[in-house]
């Protein structure tokens, strides 16, 4: 049975596909040349699905669907979109679909995106139509949580469902911090205990927080990992950094960084980081440098092989260092 690895970039889309040793790669594509493409995700519960998030060059940001495993694609009838903005309020537009993540395993057919500036949207028939979720993006507090854009523009992503209960939710925005919903997100709140903010002028405050990207071990649903401007953190209810801390404002203007978790090893994680960001860690406590590869996602990939073939998110840039925490 072969493998296929879906890489999205502002060139358009490509396909790795493998044999069934993985040992051999046949690179096919792109599609949609010349677009931006910021995220691929294949449906576990229906792996002959695929959605897309896109910012092409005549339809804007938007969602494209493919029910036969990425041979053909569909634009969504209803894209994410902000509400209309009633009288005195300050109309949002969606300028990027940034991320999405399927729904819980016994909802067949949900879907949930993140958009920039910071949105939250759920679709309940397969991608087709999206609607707001207005827990998050009408919530009274999300200008405050959302008060710091990146370079960029603000950007919410690391949508992460409870696979034992799907009204248990996470999701973080850069910048803003990570935050939790237990009723399907009528609700939130932050996340951001233990977490150091030191480009803030309070290092303590409850959000405000850069994180880049965070991931849930499919074994112990209740650890997070969590790469963030300023260290690597775990969360066992309460954050903990767990080795690497950034001596300075963190990683160059511009840089991504992802990290991946593995079945059945709930005290493993590796972490992608840029070379100039790996210079300057202070105590790197229980991490080892693994590989400073050409791919650094697909070292990442090989390693946390297994669940984290649906885990790893791409953009790792080449050149950089791989690094694995062995340890509590």
């Amino acid at each position: 049975m072969s493998s296929m690895l879906w890489i999205g970039t502002r060139k358009g889309l490509f396909a790795l596909r493998a044999d069934g040793a993985r040992r051999s790669w046949k690179l096919a594509g792109p599609q949609f040349l010349g677009h931006i493409i910021h995220h691929v995700v294949q449906d576990p519960r229906e792996p002959r699905t695929l959605l897309m998030a896109a910012k092409t060059g005549h339809l804007g940001p938007t969602v494209f669907r493919s029910g036969d495993r990425g041979r053909s694609w569909r634009e969504a009838a209803q894209p994410p979109a902000f509400r209309k903005a009633l009288e005195g309020e300050e109309a949002r537009a969606v300028q990027r679909v940034f991320w999405l993540t399927p729904g819980h395993r016994n909802e067949t057919g949900t879907w949930y995106a993140g958009s920039s500036p910071a949105g939250l949207f759920r679709s309940s028939d397969g991608g087709e139509r999206w609607e707001p979720v207005a827990g998050f993006n009408d919530n009274p507090m999300r200008p405050k949580w959302a008060a710091f854009p990146t370079p960029d523009g603000e950007f919410l992503h690391s949508i992460l469902v409870d696979p034992r209960d799907a009204r248990h939710l996470y999701i973080a925005i850069s910048i803003g911090g990570v935050f939790e919903s237990t009723d399907a997100g009528a609700s939130w709140t932050p996340l951001n205990e233990g977490i150091a903010a030191d480009f803030l002028p309070d290092p303590n405050v409850p959000f405000g927080h850069d994180p880049h990207c965070v991931v849930q071990h499919p074994a112990k649903p209740d650890r997070l990992y969590q790469q963030n401007h300023c260290g690597i953190y775990r969360l066992d209810r309460r954050w903990a950094a767990v080795g690497l801390r950034f001596s300075d404002r963190g990683a160059p203007r511009g840089s991504r960084h992802r990290l991946g978790a593995a079945d059945g090893r709930p005290d493993r994680v590796a972490a992608h980081l840029h070379r100039r960001q790996a210079r300057r860690l202070r105590d790197p406590g229980r991490w080892r440098e693994l590989a400073a590869s050409r791919s650094g996602a697909s070292a990442l990939a090989g390693l946390v092989h297994g669940a984290a073939a649906g885990h790893v998110r791409g953009r790792a840039r080449a050149g950089g260092p791989l690094f694995r925490h062995h340890g509590r």
